[in-house]
């Protein structure tokens, strides 16, 4: 396979479309159950408010502004051809600028601080972004990318657990997580579940299960029926829609699993809020 040559102008269009684009135009997925929750709850006030963030989705599409005021913080997931060259500038700078420009010229609230602790002086581009690269065959590059909103991403969790504790332990860690979360992450929500590999994969498992459609499953049976059955339990819960009370506490939820150590079992959970903003590219 030739190498193939990118300019890097190329890649900061295609981030700063996606970024633009996610923020102004919800997933057909998320459309998808938005509408298919509202159809089912029995809830009034659940109910009215459903129809209350579809009119919100629609506005935001036909007018081009943001889905929310809380316009995230840009995470993309990279599978990056071994076989691509970047010419006339890096790929790290690309996607930055490409960040940066979606932000400032998409008029897209700006929410990073330099510094966690002390200064916390916001960059006024909110860049950084965090990246995740790998490399694989090829001479394309696939972006996975999500913006992230801290209302859910505060009630998001990991945890150490001990294999002995089997899938009840699983189980009890994500349901205890969102019912600690209760109405704080804008409900409904989407739960990104991570299991397996050591303490920062599951936490990355997690936050890409979170961009995954939740029209699709895990391909492992296993693991698809377990999606299923923690989104009934959840439900079950009846915080609601926006927490006012109802059967349509979570909209989706997906899990991503990893090869583990003999001695552990870590598992991530991420909680993302009806907003659940994702797209993808392919360059």
């Amino acid at each position: 396979m030739e190498v193939r040559r990118i300019n890097a102008d190329k890649i900061t269009a295609a981030v700063k479309r996606l970024y633009m684009d996610m923020n102004y135009y919800i997933g057909n997925d998320i459309l998808g159950a938005l509408k298919k929750a509202e159809n089912t709850e029995s809830s009034p006030i659940g109910k009215n408010v459903l129809a209350q963030l579809l009119e919100n989705n629609k506005i935001a599409a036909d007018e081009e502004i943001p889905i929310c005021q809380d316009t995230g913080m840009a995470v993309l997931f990279v599978e990056y051809g071994e076989r691509v060259v970047i010419e006339n500038g890096s790929f790290e700078d690309a996607v930055q600028e490409g960040v940066r420009r979606a932000y400032i010229d998409g008029y897209l609230r700006k929410s990073v601080v330099n510094d966690p602790i002390f200064d916390r002086i916001n960059t006024k581009d909110n860049t950084p972004a965090i990246i995740y690269t790998t490399i694989v065959p090829g001479n394309r590059i696939k972006i996975l990318a999500g913006c992230k909103g801290f209302g859910s991403e505060n009630m998001s969790a990991i945890k150490m657990l001990p294999p002995s504790a089997g899938i009840e332990g699983v189980r009890d860690f994500v349901l205890d997580t969102v019912r600690y979360a209760g109405p704080n992450p804008c409900p409904p929500i989407v739960v990104g579940i991570g299991i397996g590999g050591t303490f920062e994969k599951a936490a990355m498992l997690a936050k890409k299960a979170t961009l995954r459609p939740i029209d699709t499953y895990n391909p492992d049976r296993k693991y698809a029926e377990l999606e299923s059955e923690l989104l009934s339990e959840i439900n079950k819960m009846g915080f609601g829609p926006a927490g006012l009370g109802g059967d349509s506490t979570a909209l989706g939820v997906n899990i991503e699993y990893f090869p583990t150590h003999i001695a552990g079992m870590p598992v991530a959970v991420n909680i993302c809020c009806h907003a659940a903003r994702h797209k993808e590219t392919e360059i």
